[in-house]
């Protein structure tokens, strides 16, 4: 498994704190990967970066707190991470966070001012800072993990679906970046978005044991999923739209 397109790669992982978050780091340590997480909360960043780190063998996880809001501070990030490791191969983007209203006329705007910061600056920020590192690497990849809900809005969620669809328009502009550097070769680096419907993990279903969650991909097989675009070329991935969840 350490022979893979993944070994020796290092990998950021943005929202690593979360369930998502955990999933992804152990899997990529377990592809040989060193991985660099960040999280807004120190302690479950901190959690996740261990549960990779000892359950893999000593394999080199480490966590970083940084403020992905802040432009600057996402770049000294990136220019860390290369500088620490030599490298940067990929970025994943995991920041997350939902809000809705029950019908479209109760949309409250203040929502979309909060998932506008979280869902799209962080976006346009980590892209930023990391294409030129990306664009280094001989297999650079960022990667959105977006919502079916941005290509099919509904009336409650107005807000989110906007907010995703807008993250992922970036992403693919980025997508463009890394065709256009590519030049006749075609791209070496690629840009590509993870369309889920909604994630499910064992705690939801310990808490909820009736539910089906239908349609839903678990955070295990998103992070078997995120490291299997690693075994596919940059042009067989860039700027594309992979669904793990049935099309709307």
């Amino acid at each position: 498994m350490r022979n893979g397109a993944l070994s020796g790669a290092v990998i950021a992982v943005a929202g690593a704190g979360g369930a998502a978050g955990r999933a992804t780091l152990v899997r990529l340590a377990d592809a040989g990967a060193t991985v660099v997480g960040s999280d807004n909360d120190p302690e479950r960043l901190a959690e996740a970066v261990d549960a990779a780190r000892y359950g893999h063998g000593g394999a080199t996880v480490v966590g970083d707190t940084v403020d992905l809001f802040d432009l600057d501070s996402t770049r000294d990030w990136a220019a860390r991470i290369e500088k620490d490791f030599g490298r940067v191969d990929g970025l994943v983007h995991l920041v997350g966070g939902w809000r809705g209203s029950e019908t479209f006329t109760k949309t409250i705007l203040d929502d979309w001012d909060f998932l506008e910061l979280l869902l799209i600056r962080t976006v346009q920020h980590t892209s930023l800072a990391f294409h030129e590192a990306l664009q280094r690497s001989d297999r650079g990849r960022y990667l959105l993990i977006s919502a079916a809900s941005a290509s099919r809005p509904t009336a409650g969620n107005a807000a989110y679906a906007s907010a995703k669809a807008a993250a992922e328009a970036w992403t693919l502009a980025l997508a463009d970046y890394f065709r256009k550097a590519g030049g006749e070769g075609g791209p070496t680096s690629a840009a590509a978005v993870l369309v889920v419907k909604a994630l499910v993990h064992d705690a939801m279903r310990a808490e909820r044991p009736n539910a089906k969650f239908a349609g839903f991909t678990d955070v295990k097989e998103l992070a078997e999923a995120i490291a299997g675009v690693w075994e596919q070329s940059a042009a067989e991935v860039n700027g594309n739209r992979l669904w793990l969840t049935e099309k709307p």
